[in-house]
């Protein structure tokens, strides 16, 4: 299940943004207050509808346990364009039974429905088997290897694209 992120999930982003394990791909945990603040930002903007901020709940848990997450936002890239961007996380004791893979699959889904995203970009860790194995199955296809900015620092990532609609699954549940 998916639902937007809400208030009390702020632990939820600590445990996977503090962690250092969590975020080894994009470059080392970041600070308690960081994470605050962009809990409150994303709060804000989901509420907002400016972008997806969505916590994945496995099926069968408390709506309380948060397993993940899966966003979906406009950024700018470097050329001044403005181009949809996704990208998720799972706490590791939920890693492993595919709740990422059919978390990006809804979003997308629901992407091609709602219109307004256009081709969807995603920036896994060059060295990220998981993430890159999820772009692969969902039909993303690779652009190229490129350098990103996250949380002031540089990340070395691979670039996919994929159309909703035109991912694989689309129309899956």
């Amino acid at each position: 299940m998916l639902r937007d992120v809400r208030a009390g999930d702020v632990e939820a982003y600590l445990r996977m943004r503090c962690d250092p394990v969590m975020m080894a791909e994009l470059g080392g945990p970041l600070s308690r207050e960081a994470v605050e603040e962009r809990h409150r930002k994303d709060v804000v903007e989901a509420a907002a509808d400016r972008c997806w901020i969505r916590m994945i709940v496995p099926d069968g848990t408390e709506d309380g346990e948060v397993a993940g997450t899966v966003n979906l936002w406009s950024a700018e890239e470097e050329d001044g364009e403005r181009v949809s961007e996704i990208g998720w996380m799972v706490l590791p004791e939920h890693q492993g039974r595919g709740l990422a893979k059919e978390a990006v699959r809804r979003v997308l889904d629901a992407a091609a429905a709602d219109g307004r995203w256009g081709e969807v970009h995603a920036n896994p860790g060059r060295t990220n088997g998981p993430s890159n194995a999820i772009c692969r199955a969902l039909g993303f296809r690779l652009v190229g290897e490129r350098d990103v900015d996250f949380a002031d620092r540089v990340l070395h990532t691979n670039h996919w694209v994929v159309l909703p609609g035109e991912h694989t699954g689309a129309g899956a549940a």
